[in-house]
């Protein structure tokens, strides 16, 4: 488990963002595990990439969740 918890949370109103792969272990058996991998980080460096644009603030993963 990842946390990146800031001290500095934003206040105020806020959005939360969950996601989750649908379908991950039929497409972890479809890619194999290495291609699987580099798919499941190639999801977080996007979401990573937009919450940095837009002031985001990552809490938490959890297997191919944030």
């Amino acid at each position: 488990m990842t946390r990146r918890i800031p001290g500095d949370l934003p206040s105020g109103t806020v959005t939360f963002l969950f996601t989750d792969v649908e379908g991950s272990t039929k497409l972890l058996h479809a890619l194999g595990a290495d291609g699987y991998a580099d798919a499941l980080a190639t999801h977080r460096r996007l979401l990573r990439q937009a919450f940095a644009e837009h002031g985001g603030v990552e809490v938490d993963t959890q297997g191919d969740a944030f």
